[in-house]
């Protein structure tokens, strides 16, 4: 769904009425009103305690800043990348207060009592009850909510999707073997999501905590050690517009390498390279489709412990890793290699670490050494120049040798001692944004000596805006149980919402040796259906399906094969995601936006806009009773039965899928037959699109390009094909038109035509004047064609139906 800008209508009437409401709880009792300017830097409104410096970035997004008397502005934001609008405000002086406006969202300062409040076209949203107030060991603000709000946000959790109640920490901590609750986890973000449609984000790195009425007084809490004293609050008409203008703030996500959708083999872990080669050959006899192999710690040693920073292939089991990388480059499978930001006393490379002064330090700048799991060690100072470089340069080596790919593991930081300094501050200051800036160096080495590649980062801890450095995430250490399961919709659900749009899931679950064949199955129909398909584990039960016995590896072979024939619709969502920040997993409450039965619900959920997805978390089910939203028909994906909208159902759970549908109307690109994604092409595909004479107009979207080269849709190297249907009387008209870019070559494609529930045969099917041959199927009711699309032309089919 591409975002629609809509037509602005004052309403200064019904933002004076909002904010006037307000007023009363809008209170910042300590503070006096002195004077306001208006100039470049947006209202400046000064008082007794400090000034704050109010400015819009655009009409859906205000920043508000308080720099206390005696401190300046601390420009540097870690989160957000767009720029402030210099124009388009309106202040209005009146007797008691200031009224600062955009087209949309509007401040209120009150002079006496001092007050700050938000509303977004007559909307009321929030107010400060006390603006920032300093403890003896945090700085706090304040704010008034309504009662019925229900609060997302926080980062990734495991608490059902309405988090109001809780007191969350802010600092980014690993939850290994959780299930069906989890308040604390690898991405803590300072952020709340309001069911009213607006956000506030806490423009803040240091550590502190959330509170989400907590009290029960209907009050929001932001609790840090130190830092910047900035929030934005972003607010829009839709959910479609607010994850536009959220992720407008703090960037969206680089398009994947395509290879990315593809499956991943992957265990903790792989401990030579003849294991390795040999796991890719048995993926390759049971022609199970994969596209890379993670190598996980055993790459740079044979133990667990003692070798952790070494940063180099152990040559005793990988060696000749060169030819490793390359034979498997030849079979289309990408090698990944785990790497950890922690150099340890005993690794290889520690003498040349503290040499070139690439570690966090104590006081008297000397490196901060400290014991955990893994030994002794000390931490890359990520933030410092010359450990970018040091540590990019090392990086660079291994890609120039082929490496396709990294994970950044333990990157919270798993240990991360209070003492321990960084160039820019203690580690409690820094802390949760060191996955971010690791990413970040990643990323722009990338772009710097590597610019005709994608980067694939698969990162366990992040901040705000993590996305726009290429950050895959994953919701960690999961058990490998049925209540592992559970909540991983929950956190993907969450996260997307926050602009990280990747998150996914150690498929089959990680933590625990539990051998359960029907939860195996059941986590890799799931994700099918989710960002990243990604089977991982502790060794002792293998993760990959060639080791399961053979139902469970037939039924998996199935979903993944499924997986591969979605990539032309996936890779099309990923671009979505691409240009609107729109994620791929989508809530239900964004198909019924004032239905607020829904906004507890993530065990069902969209992927994209075309499938409605329920997964199955219990073991021996039978039966789900699966929401489909109103105003739409609604198809089984694999039963092809019809179901109205606006009704719950029943649905028999079947062993080799899960309940999927799809919605009347839509257009779903597919490619069969791949065994990975080196074999993609759109020189001849299926084009599925589903009938209902409920359905007057329906559009879709193909995206494509080469897979490989970054921002190929800016540089012009990509087709884009819109998929349009209109249905009038007996005569149903599907259409493709071609966008193609400057710098593009595209080819002819044979487009195999697969429409769903023509209930008659048809008496005819046209392209132009030249009628068609076609096969209707009277049991599935099923009709196909198949007609050349020339490279660069435009498509227009017409069937003209039974009466």
């Amino acid at each position: 769904m591409i975002r629609i800008n809509q037509v602005v209508v004052k309403v200064t009437v019904l933002i004076a009425i909002a904010v006037g409401s307000l007023t009363a709880m809008a209170q910042n009792s300590q503070r006096v009103y002195q004077s306001h300017s208006l100039g470049t830097n947006g209202l400046i409104v000064e008082t007794d305690q400090g000034k704050y410096q109010i400015r819009f970035y655009n009409q859906n997004i205000v920043e508000t800043a308080f720099i206390p008397n005696g401190e300046e502005f601390k420009k540097d934001s870690h989160a957000v990348v767009l720029q402030p609008e210099k124009e388009g405000a309106k202040l209005a002086d009146r007797k008691n207060d200031l009224l600062y406006s955009s087209k949309g969202m509007s401040v209120k300062v009150s002079k006496k009592p001092f007050g700050i409040s938000y509303s977004y076209k007559g909307k009321n949203l929030l107010s400060e009850k006390e603006g920032y107030i300093k403890t003896d060991s945090t700085e706090n603000i304040d704010f008034q909510i309504e009662k019925e709000e229900v609060l997302f946000g926080g980062g990734a959790r495991v608490l059902g999707m309405n988090r109001r109640g809780y007191r969350l920490n802010l600092y980014n901590r690993a939850h290994y073997g959780y299930g069906t609750h989890s308040e604390l986890m690898n991405y803590t973000m300072p952020v709340v999501i309001s069911s009213k449609k607006y956000a506030v984000h806490f423009d803040n790195a240091p550590i502190g905590h959330l509170d989400l009425d907590s009290k029960k007084t209907n009050t929001l809490r932001y609790e840090t050690i130190s830092g910047r004293k900035v929030y934005q609050v972003i607010a829009a008409d839709s959910w479609e517009d607010f994850t536009y203008e959220f992720t407008n703030l703090t960037g969206r996500q680089p398009l994947l390498p395509r290879w990315a959708l593809g499956n991943f083999s992957s265990r903790f872990g792989y401990h030579s390279q003849k294991e390795t080669m040999e796991t890719i050959d048995q993926f390759v006899k049971d022609s199970i489709p994969v596209d890379a192999i993670i190598l996980d710690l055993f790459w740079f040693g044979k133990e667990m412990k003692g070798e952790m920073g070494n940063l180099a292939f152990y040559r005793d089991s990988f060696p000749n890793p060169e030819k490793m990388i390359s034979d498997l480059d030849k079979k289309g499978v990408k090698t990944i290699l785990i790497t950890e930001p922690f150099i340890l006393t005993t690794s290889k490379r520690w003498q040349e670490a503290v040499d070139n002064k690439v570690l966090g330090t104590d006081t008297e700048g000397k490196p901060f050494t400290f014991d955990f799991y893994f030994g002794n060690t000390g931490l890359v100072d990520v933030f410092k120049p010359e450990a970018q470089d040091w540590f990019w340069n090392i990086y660079k080596g291994l890609a120039n040798m082929g490496v396709g790919g990294w994970w950044g593991d333990l990157g919270e930081p798993e240990v991360h001692p209070s003492a321990l300094q960084h160039i820019n501050g203690s580690a409690d200051e820094v802390h949760n944004i060191y996955g971010h800036y690791w990413a970040k160096l990643v990323y722009e080495g990338y772009e710097k000596d590597l610019s005709n590649q994608r980067p694939f980062i698969l990162m366990r801890a992040g901040a705000v805006g993590s996305q726009r450095y290429g950050m895959i995430p994953w919701t960690g250490d999961v058990s490998r149980s049925w209540d592992g399961l559970k909540p991983q919709t929950e956190i993907s659900l969450q996260m997307g919402l926050q602009g990280i749009s990747y998150m996914h899931s150690d498929l089959g679950g990680f933590a625990g040796d539990n051998l359960d064949d029907e939860l195996y199955t059941r986590w890799l129909q799931y994700g099918v259906f989710q960002p990243i398909y990604r089977p991982h584990a502790q060794e002792a039960v293998p993760s990959e399906p060639i080791f399961r016995e053979p139902k469970t590896k037939a039924l998996v072979k199935k979903s993944i094969e499924l997986r591969y024939q979605l990539m032309p619709y996936n890779y099309s969502l990923a671009f979505e995601n691409n240009q609107t920040g729109l994620p791929l997993m989508r809530p239900l409450f964004f198909e019924e936006q004032d239905n607020k039965a829904l906004l507890n619900v993530s065990d069902t959920y969209m992927w994209g806009d075309a499938f409605l997805v329920s997964t199955i978390t219990d073991a021996g089910a039978k039966q789900k009773e699966v929401y489909l939203p109103k105003g739409n028909v609604w198809f089984d994906f694999v039963k092809e039965q019809k179901y109205f909208g606006g009704s719950s159902y029943t649905v028999q759970v079947e062993e080799d899928h899960i309940p999927v549908f799809v919605r009347a109307g839509s257009f779903i690109p597919m490619k069969k037959g791949m065994h990975n994604s080196g074999e993609y092409s759109l020189d001849n595909f299926e084009l599925h699109y589903y009938h209902d004479s409920s359905v007057k107009h329906g559009t879709g979207q193909l995206y494509n390009d080469n897979g490989e080269t970054p921002k190929a849709y800016e540089k012009g190297e990509y087709e884009l094909l819109k998929f349009t249907s209109a249905h009038s009387g007996f005569k149903l008209k599907l259409d493709i038109a071609t966008e193609k870019g400057s710098n593009y070559s595209t080819e002819d494609k044979k487009v195999n035509w697969v429409i769903h529930h023509i209930e008659k045969q048809p008496k005819k099917v046209k392209w132009g004047k030249k009628n068609l041959d076609f096969t209707w199927d009277k049991n599935s009711r099923v009709l196909q064609f198949t007609e050349e699309l020339q490279k660069g032309k435009n498509q227009s089919i017409t069937i003209k139906l039974a009466k």
